[in-house]
């Protein structure tokens, strides 16, 4: 009787363990984002600052932060105590492992949104599943106009396109021959054979179309390449006065170390959003990187004029990685920022609502340089916009427009064999 007694006595102990481990799991209040990033392959660098980006925002998102003027800092969590929980994914810079795991993420983790993926030849699958699946879709950095112009409902993308990059680019081509006398009326490519290189460079060929400039050398390279002598060397021969480069992560990297090895350089080389933006990758290269130019959305020195609000999760940032944050990785941040900030508006953790509020609302943004987001139809930011940089010493100088500009342009490029 006794060692019956105490069998059923820890039954019932077990079964009350149960239930109260049942009862408090069902009453965690968590909200699963995905993310799908390059963690390894020729862009894990730029990747894994994605990630550290994201994660700054939950950061403050899920805990308490006395920052005036910034959205949800102020409070904890989301929902009256929802906090967000991340599903990290790497897609490794290949779009079929991309769609994989958009249907991995939101079919078996049960993530309400995902943010990525950096590459847009990775973002266009990952986001085509989230379309198909009626799921939200938050994307930072990854340029391609196309993304946008797909008609998708539930994609939404914070940065600004390589359309509006080219853009400015030509404006500023033209203010120079006009205000400097530089005549500047040829132009090259390189870009990358993906879908982000091959957009960018259709986007600089119609601006160069629009201001009378003849391209003279149109050259895509082999995403991850260990070689560009060829390529390098059929830039140099064609001599333009302008580059537009598309080349990110590792192969920025061995674009310009191969261009100090061939001693040339065009008068002016100016980046799309590619490895110029990310200062982990500019250190690397030291001296080298400097004098070359590139559209940006943030960089620590505009930060410090124009977007203090901004400097504090910046903080945060550098302690997860050691570095400021950057052009691209910030849009992560501000992507899931935004999305919570919707979330918070709707008042419920319901897809349909929140979309509806991402489509009408125009949300405050410390971390963007407009200081807002709104999402026009097909999901770009409508506020979106860039300044042009160049670097010297690891220094971000804005120099256009003229209303953000802190330093003059030098120019033209120095000679390698010169510096």
């Amino acid at each position: 009787m006794l060692v019956k007694s105490k069998a059923v006595k820890f039954f019932l102990v077990l079964v009350f363990v149960l239930a109260v481990s049942s009862a408090s799991f069902a009453a965690e209040k968590i909200i699963k984002i995905g993310t799908i990033f390059p963690h390894t392959g020729p862009a894990a660098v730029s990747g894994q600052n994605c990630v550290a980006a994201v994660e700054t925002a939950v950061e403050f998102i899920n805990n308490k932060y006395d920052w005036e003027g910034f959205p949800l800092a102020q409070k904890e969590g989301l929902l009256d105590g929802y906090k967000i929980v991340l599903v990290n994914a790497d897609h490794q810079g290949k779009p079929d492992i991309a769609k994989s795991e958009a249907e991995r993420l939101y079919e078996e983790e049960g993530v309400f949104a995902i943010i990525g993926c950096y590459n847009s030849s990775s973002s266009k699958p990952a986001s085509a599943v989230a379309e198909r699946l009626e799921k939200i879709f938050m994307c930072g950095a990854s340029s391609s106009a196309e993304l946008t112009e797909r008609g998708f409902n539930y994609f939404f993308r914070t940065a600004a396109t390589d359309a509006i990059e080219s853009a400015e680019f030509g404006e500023y081509i033209e203010h120079l021959n006009k205000e400097k006398g530089t005549n500047l009326t040829t132009l090259g490519l390189i870009y990358e054979n993906s879908e982000f290189g091959k957009h960018a460079a259709d986007e600089g060929k119609k601006v160069a179309a629009k201001m009378g400039i003849n391209v003279v050398a149109d050259i895509p390279f082999t995403v991850g390449a260990t070689n560009m002598d060829s390529e390098i060397q059929t830039l140099k021969a064609a001599n333009p006065d302008v580059v537009f480069g598309a080349a990110l992560g590792g192969d920025y990297s061995l674009m310009v170390r191969t261009m100090k090895q061939s001693n040339w350089a065009s008068k002016i080389f100016i980046n799309y959003c590619t490895g110029y933006q990310n200062p982990a990758i500019n250190k690397e290269l030291g001296a080298d990187s400097s004098y070359y130019m590139g559209g940006m959305g943030y960089s620590p020195e505009i930060a410090e004029v124009y977007m203090k609000a901004a400097l504090p999760a910046q903080e945060i940032y550098r302690a997860k990685t050691g570095f400021p944050l950057d052009s691209d990785s910030i849009q992560e941040t501000v992507c899931l920022h935004v999305l919570a900030q919707a979330i918070e508006k709707a008042g419920v953790l319901n897809t349909e609502k929140v979309v509806e509020i991402l489509r009408t609302e125009t949300f405050d943004s410390p971390l963007s340089l407009s200081g807002k987001v709104a999402f026009a139809p097909g999901g770009q930011n409508s506020k979106a916009f860039t300044v042009i940089t160049q670097l010297l010493d690891l220094k971000y100088r804005t120099v256009f427009p003229a209303s953000y500009a802190d330093s003059e342009l030098i120019y033209p490029f120095p000679a390698w064999d010169k510096r």
